[in-house]
């Protein structure tokens, strides 16, 4: 039994590390196209201001 348990907290271990990257990327993935077009609208506006 005692040999078991280290497995199962390596693999759960694992699975929480593969989880936890999946959940990124696909925040990153939803997430940064709209931040990065809010921050070129912010761009735009701050380049108008400017001008102005």
């Amino acid at each position: 039994m005692p040999q078991i348990w280290p497995l199962n907290w390596v693999l759960l271990f694992v699975f929480f590390i593969i989880t936890f990257l999946v959940f990124v990327s696909v925040l990153h993935f939803f997430i940064v196209p709209q931040v990065s077009s809010s921050l070129e609208e912010g761009y735009s506006s701050n380049a108008l201001v400017w001008k102005w």
